[in-house]
């Protein structure tokens, strides 16, 4: 245990004392903060207005299109064709509606074109499409004597309530906010696994490559040297994760309160709480309804198991890391290794958003939140939803059982490919190696 916690220091010490570690470290919130700020700032700026010309010959349509902040409409039905098209290659105009005049308006539905240099967004043709429609509908439904006022009237809005099976209320989108809850939790562990794992990696070929491994690995155990290189590594990661996590809080509210830049609404605060927009007492409600909701979320639960899952998770998967460190020589030759650790962690977030939000009790989801490789993600995907606790200790149980399995086996691999210099280990190179 004391050359583990020596290896452990060493490995802590060597990464805070690297000068990258030290720059990201104090740097990296700035610049999330900077672009958080210039986000604001731009989602702030109004969009240029496009203006959009109408040559109706029916005189039927012009009037339909409303204006708004994106795009103008102009009437220049009298004025030539050619002409406007003209104006549209100066740029005068962003594109040009042709409504012909049709003796049938059922001909006219596919006789509208859109004139453009550019191709327009589907929002555009959408808008486009829909006035048309709306208007040839209602003149059909005229021409047949059916009162339009009265179809307004007869229209129904149906809202649907929600409640559980206790007769408590509930709210919608609430699967979606669990999900994005869940999200976030896995995708911090997605994040650290792919990069401190390479940490741990990389730190295995340059010692490899540099011979100290050779002098190292005569006085201690591989298995003590690749767990001391991924706690250590580990700690070295949590602790700049902590510090992103402070310095960016603390620049947040300056940027935010001092400066008086938007990091995210383009509302201003200061409209808000002076009356000047008022809140409709509907939509505070309906906010008080959320985080009371979320309030009611398994918290304890899901904090507890982010911490255990992504203590195992990223173990788990640095121990490969390490091996593979250990079987190359340069990280060009680890490609090949690397994609069957990468793929378990795609498949995870895959099932996690697209098959937990539909179904968090399903057979898929609950198998792969079993599943060593996908539970740390697809578990904390699930959590949001209630998981009874004998699932959770079962796919913690599985999970670090295969994690001290998978380190016994990396440092079979380990003990090996340290001490090999100069070839590229294929697959079944490695599969040897555990023989041995």
């Amino acid at each position: 245990m004391n050359v583990l916690s020596l290896i452990i220091k060493r490995e802590f010490i060597a990464k805070v004392r690297n000068k990258s570690f030290i720059v990201m470290t104090f740097l990296s919130p700035f610049i999330f903060v900077g672009l958080a700020a210039l986000v604001g700032y731009l989602s702030s700026m109004k969009a240029d207005v496009k203006k959009i010309a109408i040559h109706d010959e029916t005189g039927l349509f012009v009037d339909q299109f409303e204006n708004s902040e994106s795009y103008e409409f102009q009437n220049l039905s009298a004025i030539d064709v050619n002409i406007i098209k003209d104006s549209i290659l100066s740029k005068a105009y962003e594109g040009l509606i042709v409504i012909p005049k049709k003796d049938n308006l059922n001909e006219l539905q596919n006789a509208v074109t859109y004139v453009s240099d550019d191709s327009p967004s589907m929002g555009l043709v959408t808008k486009i499409e829909s006035t048309i429609e709306d208007k040839i509908t209602n003149i059909n439904l005229l021409s047949e004597g059916i009162d339009l006022a009265l179809i307004e009237k007869s229209k129904a809005e149906v809202s649907l309530n929600l409640t559980k099976a206790s007769g408590e209320a509930t709210v919608k989108g609430l699967n979606e906010i669990k999900i994005v809850i869940g999200g976030a939790f896995g995708y911090l562990i997605f994040m650290f696994i792919i990069v401190y794992g390479n940490l741990v990696m990389r730190s295995v070929i340059e010692e490899k490559t540099n011979r100290i491994i050779e002098i190292i690995i005569s006085s201690v155990k591989p298995f003590q040297l690749m767990m001391g290189k991924i706690i250590g590594t580990s700690l070295a990661g949590i602790l700049q994760f902590v510090i992103w996590g402070v310095l960016g809080g603390l620049l947040m509210m300056i940027t935010t309160f001092v400066l008086g830049l938007e990091t995210g609404s383009t509302m201003p605060t200061e409209a808000i709480s002076s009356g000047a927009v008022p809140l409709d007492t509907d939509i505070v409600a309906t906010i008080q309804s959320y985080i009371g909701e979320i309030l009611k979320m398994p918290l304890i639960t899901m904090f507890v198991s982010f911490i255990v899952f992504f203590i195992g998770g990223y173990f788990l998967y640095s121990s490969l890391y390490a091996a593979i460190g250990a079987a190359v020589d340069n990280e060009t030759d680890s490609q090949q290794f690397l994609f069957p650790i990468m793929l378990p962690l795609m498949l995870a977030v895959y099932v996690g958003f697209f098959t937990v939000i539909n179904d968090p009790h399903g057979t898929v989801a609950t198998v792969f939140s079993m599943i060593p490789f996908t539970s740390p993600i697809v578990m904390l995907m699930r959590i949001p939803f209630g998981v009874p606790v004998w699932q959770i200790i079962v796919s913690v149980c599985i999970l670090f059982a295969t994690f001290i399995l998978f380190v016994w086996l990396a440092s079979k691999i380990y003990r090996v490919g340290v001490l090999m210099y100069g070839t590229k280990p294929s697959w079944k190179e490695l599969y040897k190696w555990l023989k041995y």
